[in-house]
């Protein structure tokens, strides 16, 4: 397994450690990107076998034609011109983590899971940056605990004095 990282930096590619221990962490993916990424890679398998002695076995999951590992900035510049073509507001590849979790938080996934899932050090990252995020997310928190309020009183045979 591969913890080293390529960056575009002053018209370079450096590979190096993760910028923080954060960084070297495992990724859960669900059924659907398992079965997508096993597909990628039987692809890439006809590929090498298409290239032949030109095939480089760089061990990098996503590669040119002929395995060599893709450069950030050109992964960078394709997101841009897919975003253009698409007729959507722009935005950045990195803008991609965020509406990530922004979506693990909507679906209820606890602060706790998605700050090992963005490699935060500290929850009160996670929680400043992501928590007031979804107007909708706060109004199902409301709902559910003047739910959990009403349903103790109930069970308490308790009238709430309104």
């Amino acid at each position: 397994m591969f913890w080293l990282q390529r960056v575009h930096a002053d018209g370079q590619v450096v590979v190096g450690p993760p910028k923080s221990a954060a960084g070297y962490r495992v990724v859960a993916l669900d059924a659907e990107t398992v079965r997508v990424l096993t597909r990628h890679r039987q692809r890439q398998e006809e590929l090498s076998a298409a290239a032949g002695i030109r095939w480089q076995d760089s061990g990098y999951v996503f590669t040119t034609g002929t395995g060599a590992p893709l450069r950030p900035d050109y992964l960078t510049g394709r997101f841009r011109r897919l975003v253009a073509a698409s007729g959507q507001p722009p935005i950045r590849l990195h803008d991609l983590r965020h509406g990530a979790a922004t979506l693990a938080l909507a679906a209820h996934t606890d602060l706790k899971v998605g700050q090992a899932m963005l490699g935060h050090a500290s929850i009160v990252l996670t929680a400043d940056t992501y928590v007031s995020v979804l107007p909708e997310v706060a109004h199902k928190a409301a709902q559910e605990t003047a739910g959990l309020v009403l349903r103790t009183a109930s069970k308490l045979k308790r009238e709430l004095n309104v």
